[in-house]
């Protein structure tokens, strides 16, 4: 079986305002067998994936048709070919799925927190009344960001998904502070493709991570109902309207080691980390420039 001649049909283009030009080649075979292979009628006309347009090289091809019984003649067969300027994800059709480049998607949102601090000109304080009560329930808007990178690979890094979920960058990652890129999660389907007439098998990996600008610690106002005094814990205490003293019925203002606040001193703000710490580049890379 094999393709006896063939000729090609006029070339056509199109070219829509804010997209990129696509091409399309046509042509007609004749057969001695009208049941040849279609990949044997395509290598005859020399349509191969990724080949530039002979007149327009910037463009690849990346579809090609076999149409069988031309015009109701079995022994015909047409063969559609149409290119594209390449895109970032099939750049080269000869590399297998793994070694192409991931895919960075970036998203900007906001999102509701708890409000605990306020900024009082260059100082964070913590959010109280004037008498140094706290507000409860109150949030905040803050910007987030959404960074999702799809990619392939030859087998789903089932373990290194499962250690470095909840995990934050332990430097600076993409314009982000120390411990503001969370990775939220690494989810993954099996795939097939046929690359060069061979089948491949391999796994789609999606990785989402969120930036916050303010990061993922726990920002907290020190207090509490107890206190440390002379290396002891002892309740705290106000004076009740007769002049003893009482058991405090709201948390008191401590200064970060435990102690007191001297006077009406708001309390301390403490940061506690609750996120193991990764190196984000090891494990996700960096976009292209």
């Amino acid at each position: 079986m094999a393709v006896l001649t063939w000729r090609e049909l006029a070339r056509t283009g199109s070219h829509l305002i804010g997209e990129s030009p696509k091409f399309e080649r046509r042509w007609v075979t004749t057969l001695d067998n009208p049941d040849t292979n279609a990949a044997v009628i395509v290598a005859a006309v020399g349509a191969i994936h990724y080949s530039p347009h002979p007149e327009y090289a910037f463009a690849r091809l990346n579809n090609v048709e076999v149409n069988e019984a031309y015009e109701g003649n079995r022994y015909w067969a047409e063969v559609v070919a149409q290119y594209e300027v390449p895109q970032s994800e099939w750049k080269d059709a000869n590399l297998l799925p793994w070694e192409r480049p991931d895919v960075w998607k970036f998203q900007t949102q906001g999102v509701a927190v708890p409000a605990l601090t306020w900024i009082d000109g260059s100082t964070t304080k913590p959010l109280t009344n004037s008498a140094g009560d706290f507000f409860e329930g109150v949030t905040v808007d803050e910007a987030q960001q959404k960074i999702t990178i799809t990619g392939n690979r030859q087998s789903f890094p089932s373990a290194t998904a499962a250690a470095v979920t909840n995990c934050v960058n332990d430097g600076s990652y993409l314009g982000f502070g120390t411990d503001c890129v969370k990775v939220q999660g690494i989810s993954a389907e099996s795939a097939v493709e046929v690359i060069n007439d061979v089948e491949v098998s391999f796994w789609k990996i999606t990785a989402e991570l969120l930036c916050r600008q303010t990061g993922w610690n726990l920002l907290l106002p020190d207090v509490g109902f107890n206190f440390i005094e002379g290396g002891v814990k002892k309740r705290a205490d106000v004076v009740g309207p007769d002049g003893d003293k009482v058991a405090s019925a709201n948390p008191i203002a401590l200064n970060g080691s435990g102690g007191k606040q001297a006077g009406d001193t708001l309390p301390a703000i403490l940061t506690r980390r609750v996120y193991k710490r990764i190196t984000m580049s090891t494990y996700f890379g960096t976009p292209p420039s």
